[in-house]
């Protein structure tokens, strides 16, 4: 039977949020954004193992206590020069104990508020696809054309747009084809690297939620969304 492998990318530097520390160890309560997605996934009834992709360089991770998880959760310090390339490591680092068959779901160490709904729900709805499937919510906004000068030049159609989120879910076998046949710095997610092939993931909806920390005060928008959950 296929078995269920998480990588949590977490070798960059995330220099927009500002600050000495790479923000997946930014801190929400006493706590990194990492743990947030670790905790999720490790927690999940059908995920086997969760590998964090860490820098050859890193000197935090070790500072925080992960024994809750030691069960399922592994370091990798195998991380690249961009997210594609850090999944990449990690697969290669994989090779041996995953079958080509096995699901790998790939989620941002700085994605924390990620629902135990959404998770079942892109388990479930991707299933037995022949191709695999993410998260992502239909773009709602209007969406502005940018001239030179910050002036709006058109706009565009939001129709069929939708919002890529993570975690995202692939085969083994197939994601480590496409990454290793791809552009690794053009590849922004690792459903553009398996579009690469000809094929379509699933769109899984999402919610706003599930955001992604970027910039300071995405921090706060993210303890807010973690303390009503615990509430």
């Amino acid at each position: 039977m296929s078995r269920y492998l998480a990588v949590i990318p977490a070798a960059g530097t995330g220099t927009r949020v500002g600050g000495s520390l790479p923000k997946q160890y930014l801190e929400i309560g006493s706590r990194p954004l990492l743990y947030f997605a670790i905790a999720r996934l490790c927690g999940h009834a059908v995920i086997d193992r969760v590998c964090v992709v860490l820098s050859p360089a890193d000197r935090h991770y070790g500072a925080f206590d992960w024994k809750p998880f030691a069960a399922k959760l592994s370091p990798l310090y195998v991380g690249g020069e961009s997210r594609a390339a850090t999944v990449l490591n990690a697969l290669e680092a994989l090779a041996g104990q995953a079958h080509a068959q096995d699901w790998i779901l790939v989620h941002d160490a700085a994605r924390p508020c990620l629902s135990a709904s959404a998770l079942d729900r892109l388990i479930n709805e991707v299933g037995e696809d022949r191709t695999g499937g993410l998260l992502a919510i239909p773009v709602a906004d209007t969406l502005k054309r940018a001239g030179d000068e910050g002036r709006s030049i058109r706009t565009e159609p939001r129709t069929g747009l939708w919002q890529a989120q993570t975690p995202q879910m692939f085969r083994y076998g197939l994601l480590l084809r496409a990454l290793r046949s791809c552009d690794l710095a053009q590849a922004t997610d690792e459903a553009a690297a398996v579009e690469a092939l000809g094929l379509q993931p699933r769109l899984v909806q999402s919610d706003a939620t599930n955001l992604k920390v970027t910039h300071a005060k995405d921090l706060a928008l993210a303890e807010l969304i973690l303390n009503q959950a615990a509430g």
